[in-house]
């Protein structure tokens, strides 16, 4: 992957700092959780994990950083989710290690960050939340989104492709934004502008 530049690596700076404010401020809810690590409920099905471009780049150095061999079963994985997605279908997480763990767990994105249940997760039963936790992570998506005003959200796999594309890659890390160019990529994979949403 290309070196980030600082204006950007200012921004992942600041995507730390929104992270810890969230984490922060919802862990009085969180006290009482039922998750542990290990349960991986929220990392299988039909759940979508909606990402920002700025995340995106996040994982994708994150991967950059991993052995040969884990990073290509990430990237298979991926590409494998992105086709089922594309066909309406899902799998589990392609980050979802056999052993129920997160591969990029210190990177994950807001997504998976903002997920807890007071009960225990199950074909019937749900992920339970706070309503104000659920207010708190609606606010802080927002915050991501400015943050990542020359940048897109979506589906984790829809991401991470456009990503890999290289003149998008140039663009979005010199800051450019030329949302003309994704437009029907953006369209036919419900990607958002986030100057539009945030």
């Amino acid at each position: 992957m290309n070196r980030i530049p600082q204006p950007m690596m200012e921004k992942i700076e600041e995507l730390q700092v929104i992270y810890a404010d969230f984490e922060v401020r919802t862990a009085p809810y969180r006290e009482t959780a039922a998750c542990e690590p290990g349960c991986a409920f929220c990392c299988r099905g039909p759940g979508a994990v909606d990402i920002t471009t700025l995340e995106g780049l996040v994982i994708l150095d994150r991967l950059g950083r991993m052995a040969k061999g884990g990073r290509q079963r990430i990237e298979k994985a991926v590409a494998k989710e992105r086709r089922l997605r594309e066909k309406e279908d899902h799998g589990d997480c392609p980050f979802l290690q056999k052993n129920n763990r997160c591969s990029i767990y210190d990177q994950r994105p807001f997504a998976c960050r903002r997920l807890y249940s007071l009960e225990k997760c199950s074909a019937d039963q749900s992920p339970v939340l706070h309503r104000q936790v659920m207010e708190m992570a609606a606010e802080t998506l927002s915050r991501l989104q400015r943050l990542d005003d020359t940048g897109y959200s979506g589906n984790l796999t829809f991401v991470l492709h456009m990503l890999e594309a290289p003149a998008f890659l140039t663009t979005y890390l010199a800051g450019g934004f030329e949302p003309e160019r994704v437009v029907a990529y953006g369209k036919t994979h419900r990607i958002v502008i986030n100057r539009s949403v945030a």
